[in-house]
């Protein structure tokens, strides 16, 4: 199959960097456990833009409505993660909540936390990719569908929303050299792929699909 043949959809440009990008913060979010507040705090700050700027530009899709796709991320890696996000923020991690529907039956201010919005973020990035690296175009166009629509109508609002809690802590009086940060190993899975790059298992899928 030439390069003529491939998906125009799946391979477009700005689908492959939004794949890169979905790639880049999976694992920014698996290796929280090797940062500090502060610097886990100023990675979030510069990938959380990108990310959303990458995901408003992907291309109209067509969905498979007959389709399922499997889910990868278990109940127990979604906490796992978020326990881990939750505990290098530690009292930061809540914010005031501000662009919930349930405000208007609400007396007093409705909170959430940037451990649930991050993680719930990754969980659909997570379930993306790993469906796309399946290399099977009809799978990976329904995902691309998937992950668009659950953008706009449910982690889209839940990134901007963090977004803001971030940038409060960043520029606040808060001193987040005081938080009690964990020092652990670098985590392999960090330097398996360099950010910015394409995955490796991406440049494969353009390997076999020229072949």
């Amino acid at each position: 199959m030439t390069e003529e043949n491939l998906n125009p959809i799946v391979y477009s440009k700005n689908a492959i960097e939004f794949v890169t990008v979905a790639n880049e913060y999976c694992n920014f979010l698996e290796t929280a456990n090797t940062q500090n507040t502060l610097s886990f705090l100023n990675r979030a700050q510069k990938i959380l833009p990108l990310l959303y700027l990458k995901t408003s530009v992907l291309p109209d899709v067509e969905s498979f409505e007959e389709m399922g796709l499997e889910k990868f991320v278990s109940e127990v890696d979604y906490n796992f993660l978020q326990q881990k996000v939750m505990n290098l923020l530690g009292e930061y991690d809540d914010f005031q909540e501000v662009f919930d529907a349930d405000m208007q039956f609400s007396d007093a201010p409705l909170s959430s936390s940037i451990s649930e919005c991050l993680t719930d973020i990754y969980q659909d990035l997570k379930d993306f990719l790993m469906s796309y690296r399946t290399g099977d175009e009809l799978v990976m166009q329904e995902a691309l569908w998937v992950c668009i629509d659950n953008f706009k109508n449910y982690w889209g609002q839940r990134l901007v929303n963090s977004l803001r809690a971030v940038h409060a802590l960043i520029y606040g009086d808060v001193d987040l050299e005081d938080q009690v940060n964990i020092a652990v190993e670098n985590d392999p899975r960090e330097e398996e792929e360099g950010a910015g790059n394409k995955p490796e298992w991406l440049n494969q899928l353009f390997k076999n699909q020229g072949d």
